[in-house]
């Protein structure tokens, strides 16, 4: 548990010494701040699990949320080590222990909004690695594993409330029905991150609230290995801290066509930079901080595949991290928040020939009049049209009202954070997403046009609510929202 009350925690402390360690039994303690009963005991991270959802599995008779049990962890002043509190609250009496009110609520989702801090790109996981807390093994199917980000050797603080990740998922033995990402001691949402139903090597970007210890959990159908690349983290407000600007959905990039922002292709193992704000897409008079951009790789020649597409700021050295992959040779998009480098220029390199298209969303700068913050909430499936109605497939327009769905979303929303998932019937050219009442503008989301299940995050503004969807060909479309930002 995250923002656990002080006088909680100091009772807890000055009580260690008379609390079992797992498996003796639970004591029982009375708690601030209403000095209800618990049954308490204290468990070895390493033996009964990484994350509080496995601690709290790895326990008989304490199986988490039932009826109206209450179960709360919380963190000892060793790292291997957690408090588990098994309260009892009785709705009828009102009277009992309830995890909620060991919390404090100063930090607590009454107070989410979160502005952003650009880092260089870093690789926090890589399970290809030695084993280790970062490292290997592969993360076997049927599993979760937790990561704690502050821990790392990416040098994110501990005060990160939410992360930009890229989470890369590289197949052990075939398919992988799909991927997972939520905070650690959270329980798993109704979600996916990405899937690869043919075994190849995908990436996703994501934003993802910290959990307990600032981790993220990852579970996996199958088994493979799993690389996470941190861009950046959203935490309180502070003076260095950035608010996000949206802005219409506008083509910066493409390799296709001419000009200091056109061709030629990108030729491999050779870096190219960009000048961004020579785009017309930045309004005049700004200088963001970062940019929040989708990245479209295209095969040049057609069906020659790309390894792997790095981008960092212009001008820094460039990291051993990656953006998206393109190994089967078909067009592929990834997400990204890109500090910007010298000049507000980004680099990219690709490890073999392609083309590249880069559309923007928005960018993140100082905060001013109309800046907007990050406010993180549960993962919430907003549409699933496989669904809705007979389930049938759309092609062409499709208008999804978010603030009316079974994820709600308050009117002072003026972007969203999805993962948007496509289940293509057949081969589809693109998705765009867009503000709904907008014309619809020449980017792309995503695509599928070898007609596999395939994701990306998007940031999405919004002006009443809703927003736009177009697909190019008979495609269901699954919209999961993790986030938005506003005033």
């Amino acid at each position: 548990m995250s923002c656990v009350r002080a006088d909680v925690d100091q009772f807890l402390q000055a009580q260690d010494k008379d609390i079992p360690l797992y498996p003796a039994k639970f004591v029982s303690l009375n708690l601030p701040p209403h000095n209800n009963p618990y049954e308490i005991v204290k468990v070895n991270a390493l033996t009964n699990g990484n994350s509080p959802f496995e601690v709290i599995q790895s326990i008989p008779g304490v199986p988490g949320h039932m009826g109206d049990q209450s179960i709360a962890v919380v963190g000892t002043q060793r790292t291997d080590e957690y408090y588990v509190l098994n309260g009892y609250y009785n709705k009828q009496t009102k009277s009992g222990g309830a995890a909620e009110e060991l919390l404090d609520q100063s930090c607590s989702a009454a107070d989410t909004a979160l502005q952003f801090v650009p880092v260089a790109p870093c690789r926090v996981v890589d399970t290809r690695g030695a084993d280790g807390p970062f490292g290997g093994p592969a993360i076997t199917g049927q599993t979760e594993r937790h990561f704690s980000i502050p821990r790392g050797a990416c040098s994110i603080p501990p005060t990160a409330a939410a992360y930009s990740l890229n989470v890369t998922l590289v197949p052990k033995n075939g398919p992988v029905a799909y991927t997972t990402v939520w905070p650690s001691g959270a329980i798993q949402p109704l979600v996916s991150t990405m899937n690869s139903g043919d075994g190849r090597t995908k990436a996703d970007a994501a934003i993802v609230p910290a959990g307990f210890e600032g981790g993220v959990s990852v579970y996996l159908t199958n088994t493979a290995n799993v690389l996470i690349d941190i861009n950046g983290y959203f935490t309180f407000p502070g003076n260095s801290t950035l608010e996000f600007y949206p802005l219409t959905p506008c083509r910066v990039v493409d390799t296709r066509g001419s000009g200091v922002l056109g061709g030629p292709y990108l030729t491999g193992g050779v870096e190219r930079d960009f000048p961004i704000l020579q785009s017309s897409c930045i309004p005049q008079g700004v200088s963001p901080n970062a940019y929040s951009l989708n990245f479209t790789a295209v095969p040049h020649p057609g069906g020659h595949p790309l390894g792997y597409l790095s981008v960092w700021p212009e001008g820094e050295q460039q990291p051993q991290v990656s953006t998206l992959n393109n190994y089967t040779g078909t067009i592929v998009a990834n997400a990204a928040i890109v500090p910007a480098g010298s000049g507000g220029g980004v680099a990219v390199y690709p490890n073999q020939n392609t083309d590249l298209l880069i559309d923007i969303n928005g960018y993140f700068g100082p905060a001013g009049q109309t800046g907007l913050s990050l406010h993180p909430e549960p993962p919430c499936r907003v549409l699933d049209t496989r669904n809705v109605g007979q389930g049938r497939p759309f092609s062409g327009e499709l208008t999804v009202n978010v603030t009316s769905s079974p994820c709600p979303q308050p009117r002072t929303a003026q972007a969203y954070v999805f993962n948007a998932t496509v289940v293509p019937s057949g081969s589809l050219g693109y998705l765009t997403l867009w503000p709904d009442h907008q014309t619809e503008p020449v980017v792309s989301t995503l695509n599928a046009i070898d007609g596999w299940t395939t994701s990306n995050m998007a940031i999405v503004p919004t002006t009443n609510g809703s927003i736009d969807a177009y697909a190019d060909g008979l495609t269901q479309l699954i919209l999961d929202i993790s986030s938005y930002f506003a005033p």
